[in-house]
């Protein structure tokens, strides 16, 4: 028995997907390829994508935001969760690892539902809240330029329904929220949403350790 949250080292890790991973052959294919990439460390565990799904189903989500979409893996599992009526808003900067997420976005049966709006994504936020109404949206997962995390924050509460949620990744950054000075300005931003989120009576709170740190935030 223990009162804290227990380190998973690798046989441990290997026996939680074991147990409980039900990742499809076409995740799987999608993962591997991407880990072939340079920016491979970019992209989600797969518990961390199951999870996500089992979230969008809880809380029946039909709208959602995506901040950072890469090779399309987190918006793959969101986008089979939320049914053939959902609508999924990808927010990237241009690049050709999109071709991937398309194409497999494509064989899944899901790219009717995605829309990929490429550049920016404060200017894409800005124009969606000239777009739809406040509390349009179910569920916004963020996880794009850390030092524009605070800023990604105070749009998501205006674009996410009472009851929403909304998603950070990598707030636990593989342990460079604990550097008393650090140098980049990402680990800064990080440390500074973290504290302020804890804080904010906007919000309910939980950060998870799982993959490299998920904060969900349900607005209140």
């Amino acid at each position: 028995m223990t009162a804290r949250t227990l380190q998973l080292d690798d046989a441990l890790h290997r026996y939680l997907l074991d147990v409980s991973l039900r990742e499809s052959a076409l995740l799987r294919r999608l993962r591997e390829e991407t880990q072939a990439l340079p920016r491979a460390s970019w992209q989600i565990s797969p518990e961390q994508g199951q999870f996500m799904n089992l979230l969008v189903r809880l809380i029946g989500a039909r709208r959602i935001v995506e901040v950072g979409t890469f090779t399309g893996y987190s918006a793959l599992c969101m986008a089979e969760a939320m049914g053939e009526q959902g609508r999924l808003i990808c927010c990237d900067l241009p690049g050709d690892y999109h071709a991937i997420a398309r194409r497999f976005w494509e064989e899944a049966g899901v790219a009717p539902r995605i829309d990929l709006r490429p550049g920016p994504a404060l200017d894409t936020l800005a124009t969606l809240r000239e777009e739809v109404a406040p509390g349009h949206f179910d569920l916004i997962f963020i996880d794009a330029d850390k030092a524009n995390y605070p800023q990604y924050l105070e749009h998501a509460l205006v674009l996410v329904r009472e009851g929403g949620l909304i998603l950070f990744d990598n707030t636990l950054w593989s342990g460079r929220v604990l550097e008393t000075e650090p140098a980049s300005a990402d680990t800064r931003a990080i440390q500074a949403l973290n504290l302020a989120l804890r804080d904010d009576e906007r919000v309910d709170l939980s950060l998870l350790p799982l993959g490299d740190g998920l904060t969900i935030c349900r607005k209140r």
